[in-house]
């Protein structure tokens, strides 16, 4: 029986993590999760899942769940703030840990969790974005596995099962262009909060969803696949593939590409993460051959779609500078979504940050967040 918790249960990698949890009873327990402040939901998944501890950031409703579930039995124990999700992070119970937060909160209990001993399940881009210089070399010396989470990276991380002593000449990203694939400049400076929020394959949160219409979460990607796979900018290639069919690929000196298809699911990798290097079967749709009508491939546009020139150039600068990239987008999409700035505006504050930016090299966590907090400044400086 492996033991999971979530940080971040009641997003959609969370949720659909717990589903999986849940077609396979005799072989997982979720043993604690966690969220922001979405009680409603983790008091259903306490009531469902019953796990020993439960995480809430927000410390008044961590004190309202705790009122609301006293009739739960077995009990669950209720924690808050920063020090919870670190709690969560390491208890002893737990074999693996979902990272499934969003933004850079993920971060310390990340850290905390890897010196624990954790295998992590890998859906927080941010972690290795800022820090991917601490992470990786931190889960090396611990023995620890990151299993990537991400449908691309899991997908770049099955191709290369059995391929590890082979040189990667070239790393395949695949993206579905968004929902504003083909669009000019022009065209998306009307672009609304709805149409941003309606992506044509894949069922994600809001700010992820976001993301992918501005490239940025491809951008994101890029940065992360460079750490999880310990290869240079320049060999990671990112291509539109508007069917969602092939999720990476990785191509080998010898001139060979291998790629894994499937229809878009995320439960996939997250089953995959949580039962390497073993195989069960998922139940859902399987791709049919013989009435697939095309795969196509296209390159992107980086002239209007910034966020994958920003990610380049970020991770080219390195040092504290993918971590203003993140956190400028963080906030622009956040104020987007509050109905605050136009779509092309999250551009514009990416930019502003970076080109503000005095570079820090090698930033340890405390820089790291300080830098997040310069970035908050900034923006709130300029755009207030």
């Amino acid at each position: 029986m492996k033991k999971v918790a979530i940080l971040g249960s009641t997003g959609s990698i969370g949720t659909q993590t717990l589903d999986v949890v849940s077609a396979n009873p005799d072989d997982l327990e979720v043993v604690a999760i966690s969220a922001s402040s979405n009680i409603k939901m983790l008091e259903e998944q306490i009531r469902q899942f019953h796990p020993r501890l439960c995480a809430v950031y927000n410390e008044d409703k961590a004190k309202e769940l705790e009122a609301n579930i006293k009739d739960v039995t077995p009990a669950c124990r209720i924690v808050s703030g920063m020090d919870g999700l670190i709690e969560l992070a390491v208890m002893e119970e737990s074999d693996i840990i979902i990272t499934a937060v969003v933004g850079m909160i993920g971060i310390v209990p990340t850290i905390e969790a890897i010196k624990a001993g954790k295998d992590i399940g890998l859906a927080n881009k941010e972690t290795l974005v800022t820090a991917g210089h601490i992470i990786m070399p931190l889960a090396k010396e611990k023995g620890v596995s990151i299993l990537p989470v991400d449908s691309e990276h899991s997908a770049i991380f099955q191709c290369l099962n059995g391929e590890r002593d082979n040189h990667i000449s070239k790393i395949l990203l695949t993206a579905s262009g968004g929902p504003f694939r083909g669009m000019t400049r022009e065209q998306l400076s009307g672009v609304t909060l709805e149409m941003a929020l309606k992506h044509p394959n894949w069922s994600m949160g809001r700010k992820i969803t976001i993301d992918s219409s501005t490239m940025v979460n491809k951008g994101l990607e890029v940065i992360e696949a460079k750490w999880l796979f310990g290869v240079e900018p320049s060999q990671i290639e990112v291509v539109v593939q508007p069917q969602s069919i092939i999720h990476s690929m990785v191509e080998f000196d010898d001139g060979a590409v291998m790629a894994q298809l499937g229809t878009p699911d995320m439960r996939l990798p997250i089953q995959y993460a949580l039962y390497y290097p073993k195989r069960i079967f998922l139940d859902g749709k399987r791709l049919d051959f013989s009435t697939l009508s095309e795969i196509t491939f296209s390159k992107p546009d980086p002239d209007t779609f910034l966020g994958l020139r920003f990610a380049y150039s970020a991770i080219e600068t390195g040092g504290s500078m993918p971590t203003v990239f993140n956190a400028a987008n963080e906030c622009a999409v956040a104020r987007f979504l509050d109905g605050k700035i136009r779509f092309l505006e999250i551009y514009e504050m990416i930019d502003y940050c970076m080109k503000n930016h005095k570079n820090i090299d090698n930033p340890d966590v405390a820089q790291i967040l300080e830098t997040e907090k310069w970035v908050y400044d900034s923006i709130e400086s300029r755009w207030n």
